[in-house]
């Protein structure tokens, strides 16, 4: 049977990637911007939409995102269902 993706709130996102070493450093309107260092020094940013319910596009959309700085199997419990 394959994964669902999770009904996930922003807040539940944004504590997920502070396990990771992402922090919020701005926000504006409905998003915030979380930066981190990367492991050769490098800055990694991701923008975070501020929703009470995000919508599976869009879960979907920030997990692709994530998956550039942070390896897939760390992030893929916190999104799907298995």
């Amino acid at each position: 049977m394959p994964s669902r993706l999770r009904r996930l709130a922003a807040r539940e996102v944004l504590a997920a990637l502070h396990t990771f070493g992402f922090e919020v450093v701005a926000t504006r309107g409905s998003h915030a911007k979380l930066r981190r260092r990367g492991p050769a020094g490098e800055t990694q940013v991701l923008t975070a939409p501020l929703h009470k319910e995000l919508a599976l596009g869009t879960v979907r959309a920030f997990y692709r995102q994530a998956c550039r700085f942070v390896p897939e199997e760390r992030l893929r419990p916190l999104f799907f269902h298995e």
